[in-house]
């Protein structure tokens, strides 16, 4: 009996834990890497806050089914949400150096009107802690992380707008 009591506390720490309310800000802010833009210019992770407005960041990979169809479904409504909340994207695609060319045939196929960039050594990845792509998060005006997931599922570019429209309302 004590072992099962044992089992039964011990799964529930593990699954409190891992159990995150994604739409609370961590405080966290996004770190300051350097990653490149597709011509091959270094491109610092500190220009994507302005402080105007919040902006999101999106790992994606081009061998991610799920990842081009998140960004599928967000380049239909993005235009949308540039203009009601001055948002801004930044797609940075996780593909190492064999892939990496790919990227940018990807990106102009797909007409998507991110800001795309490469983190070719996986230096964001590692520095958001990252584990698997689709990975998305939103931080606010302040530069703070407010909302993140992994994965993607049809419609969850809904819940994307719904954390903007609450920024927005906080303004």
């Amino acid at each position: 009996m004590k072992k099962i009591i044992l089992l039964v506390t011990c799964l529930t720490l593990c699954f409190s834990t891992f159990a995150q309310d994604n739409s609370q800000s961590s405080g966290a802010r996004i770190p300051t890497v350097d990653v490149k833009n597709l011509e091959g210019e270094l491109v610092s992770t500190k220009q994507f806050y302005t402080g105007d407005h919040p902006f999101i960041v999106s790992l994606w990979a081009t061998w991610c089914k799920p990842c081009m169809e998140e960004l599928d479904a967000i380049s239909l409504v993005y235009e949308e949400w540039v203009e009601e909340f001055g948002v801004t994207l930044y797609a940075v695609s996780i593909d190492d150096s064999r892939s990496a060319s790919k990227v940018g045939p990807v990106v102009r196929a797909k007409g998507w009107d991110y800001v795309v960039l490469q983190d070719i050594n996986s230096d964001l990845k590692r520095a958001l802690n990252v584990v698997d792509v689709p990975f998305l998060c939103i931080f606010n005006k302040n530069g703070e992380l407010v909302w993140s997931h992994t994965s993607y599922a049809p419609g969850g570019e809904e819940e994307v707008y719904e954390v903007l429209k609450k920024l927005a309302a906080e303004k």
